[in-house]
């Protein structure tokens, strides 16, 4: 399990009122150590408070998401999966053919976010993003097949 993050801080830093139900919702996606979606995120706080509804969970997600406390993204055919935000955000590589999640560091999309700004007079905020291909073993077998 992750070490247990000071969310009042940071959601009062924001303005925000920490309730019951988002203390909960964050503690169970930390407990997800990565990337959890929202099913598992409303079991592990069922295991806590049976009180607590699909539609809470939601919408306390969302509410998350729009402060940048919690990131969401889209891995393939799964659906959107959620973790903590990091002081420095990080993107993915997903291997279409095996479902390997590789982390991929910010500094490697950074020169490309800042190429769109200056091409497109656009500012990306985009803070998690899932690129997917082949990883290299994977390349490798069907170079091989």
């Amino acid at each position: 399990m992750q070490p247990t993050i000071d969310y009042t801080s940071l959601l009062h830093q924001c303005g925000y009122r920490v309730t019951p139900q988002r203390q909960m919702i964050l503690d169970a996606i930390c407990e997800g150590v990565g990337h959890s979606n929202p099913e598992e995120i409303l079991q592990r706080v069922r295991a806590r408070s049976s009180a607590v509804n699909q539609a809470t969970v939601y919408r306390n997600l969302n509410f998350l998401v729009e402060i940048r406390l919690v990131v969401p993204c889209t891995m393939g055919g799964r659906s959107v999966v959620y973790e903590i935000a990091g002081a420095t955000p990080h993107h993915h590589l997903v291997c279409r053919q095996c479902g390997r999640i590789s982390t991929l560091a910010h500094t490697s999309v950074q020169p490309f976010f800042a190429q769109i700004a200056r091409e497109q007079n656009f500012v990306v905020e985009t803070n998690h993003l899932a690129l997917f291909g082949l990883c290299s073993d994977c390349k490798v077998r069907d170079q091989n097949a």
